[in-house]
């Protein structure tokens, strides 16, 4: 196995929760996952050595995913309050921690998907203001108002006081 494929498969796991934060549907997110990592193999030749695989990476499977929410003609599906239909019995630390995750998860899928997108590469996957820039062909300056909105909706919706609408409320 070469060096590159090597490195590629060490991302898969970032990409792969990527890819489920930014769709919230597994099977669709584990398709976008498939895709991308189609496109990266056939196209590895096209990477330039030195330069960084995690943002070219990041850059595929946000212009596929760009391309299906395009063809599809429609915004992302809301997230689904189920877990993959099975409900477990949770400890009760464990379903309120599970509960938050939930809120936040909700809360992610109102924003939307210009600052959804560069929430999720800067404050979930860590990268930079300029990989970020450059993941999703915009401005610097863009992702950091595109940052600061979304980070104050999330923390608009997440405290109740969403304009206009009621916020996402927690169960005790």
């Amino acid at each position: 196995m070469s060096r590159q494929v090597e490195q590629l498969v060490e991302y898969i796991p970032r990409l792969r929760r990527y890819a489920y934060a930014l769709i919230h549907d597994r099977e669709r997110a584990e398709d976008l996952l498939q895709d991308t990592l189609t496109r990266a193999l056939d196209r590895l030749s096209l990477w330039r050595c030195g330069t960084d695989m995690r943002a070219w990476l990041f850059t595929i499977m946000h212009n596929l995913h760009v391309n299906a929410l395009r063809r599809d003609g429609r915004r992302p599906d809301t997230l689904s309050l189920q877990h993959d239909g099975v409900l477990e019995p949770r400890a009760s630390a464990r379903a309120e921690q599970q509960a938050g995750l939930d809120e936040i998860a909700l809360a992610l899928q109102q924003l939307p998907q210009e600052q959804r997108a560069v929430v999720l590469l800067v404050s979930l996957e860590g990268l930079s203001y300029r990989q970020t820039a450059k993941v999703l062909g915009i401005k610097t300056g863009t992702v950091m108002s595109r940052l600061h909105r979304g980070r104050e909706r999330l923390r608009a919706c997440l405290n109740g006081a969403q304009e206009g609408a009621p916020g996402l409320r927690r169960v005790k």
